[in-house]
């Protein structure tokens, strides 16, 4: 383990022994003995090439409790389920999860096997609606929250995740996600955490046969961002559209990385991820494809794209596609410049102020990957949290 990485990591380490339910037991023991021996990567390993850990491997994180909650959101779904700190407070009818959760194999879901205490179950049949997720993680706290969802053949849910982490504070939850057949999940992340803060997120997702994953991820906050969408077509039919927004300035990373892995044939997905970095900010995508020799007609579809507005701000984008079967349809692409100026002309030329028309041009570029979600409440969210990061 590297120095830096002793400095930060030993004191939660240290406060490890105990967390969670016994089933999760196991788990820890693996994660323990990874993070012992390997620490926090640094950028010397692949997968972590242009996000650099070292604030968070220097950090201290005080007790839970040692500070106040950040005050809750307005509701953005009817039916609300609050973890604060890491812990359900209000299961809203849910149980909580005491599922066996599997050993982990890369950092961040061994940071949250290690230390997680408390997650939501949602284990579902039918149409369950629509449901906000809300996490609330206090200044200089860690959360670690570990949540299931099971849907059921059939099933199908609307879930918003909304979260919102105090200054120095580490939120780092893990999804385990399981869909039946047929079963449809639209899941949207909104990350609205302080500047100062970190966020360190990991999906799990296996499709079965028919089944859909319509998941959008928009980062607006955090010192560092990330979230990693690991994700299984494992059965005919299924697919997976796995899109996103980030728009960040200032010395921030926000960072979305994807691994989908085409296991069955027939199956369908897309990647749609746009970025606008402002002055000193920096923006990574990282998404791989990887096609199966049993995935034939497999249909995949990859684009990143991203604004610079400013001489500082930087771009890392590092799209792949592997594939092992030779009945296919592939596609991916990338972009990173700043405005047109032929547009910004345009707009100027008919008597709008620039920085309107600089606004104008940001929302249209983000608004096309907004689009990628159905119409309906997961849309209508992410819209307005896009309109209350302008308006702030």
């Amino acid at each position: 383990m590297s120095a830096i990485a002793e400095a930060g990591l030993a004191g939660l380490l240290a406060r490890a022994d105990g967390q969670g339910p016994e089933a999760w037991a196991p788990a820890r023991a693996a994660a323990a003995a990874l993070l012992r021996a390997e620490g926090l990567p640094t950028r010397r390993v692949e997968a972590w090439k242009y996000t650099d850990l070292a604030p968070l491997a220097a950090a201290a994180f005080a007790p839970r409790g040692s500070s106040a909650e950040p005050a809750p959101p307005a509701p953005r779904a009817e039916r609300r389920v609050v973890v604060a700190d890491g812990v359900v407070r209000d299961a809203a009818g849910f149980a909580r999860n005491r599922a066996a959760i599997p050993a982990p194999a890369a950092t961040i879901a061994a940071l949250n096997a290690l230390l997680a205490e408390d997650g939501v179950l949602f284990d579902l049949e039918g149409d369950a609606g629509v449901v906000e997720l809300l996490s609330l993680v206090s200044a200089g706290v860690s959360a670690h929250p570990r949540h299931r969802i099971r849907l059921g053949a059939g099933a199908s849910l609307t879930l918003i995740e909304s979260c919102r982490a105090g200054a120095g504070a580490l939120h780092n939850p893990v999804f385990d996600i399981a869909l039946g057949p047929g079963a449809r999940l639209t899941h949207a992340r909104i990350v609205e955490d302080d500047p100062a803060a970190f966020h360190l997120a990991a999906i799990h997702a296996d499709v079965a046969e028919g089944a859909a994953y319509d998941a959008f991820t928009l980062h607006l906050g955090g010192r560092i961002a990330r979230v990693e969408k690991h994700v299984v077509l494992a059965g005919t039919g299924a697919s997976a559209h796995l899109n996103g927004a980030q728009l960040v300035s200032g010395p921030r990373v926000a960072d979305i990385t994807i691994a989908l892995e085409h296991a069955a044939p027939g199956c369908a997905s897309r990647q749609v991820v746009k970025t606008v970095l402002g002055a000193g900010a920096r923006g990574v995508f990282q998404g791989r494809i990887l096609v199966r020799p049993a995935a034939q007609k497999t249909d995949g579809y990859q684009m990143n794209q991203a604004l610079l507005l400013a001489p500082d701000s930087e771009m890392d984008s590092k799209p792949q596609l592997e594939i092992y079967a030779d009945d296919v349809k592939c596609s991916h692409g990338a972009t990173v410049g700043a405005l047109d100026p032929d547009a910004l002309f345009f707009l100027r030329s008919r008597g709008i102020p620039e920085p309107e028309a600089r606004q104008m041009l940001v929302d249209a570029f983000l608004r096309e990957a907004v689009e990628t979600i159905a119409e309906g409440p997961a849309r209508a969210a992410v819209m307005a949290a896009l309109e209350a990061a302008r308006a702030a």
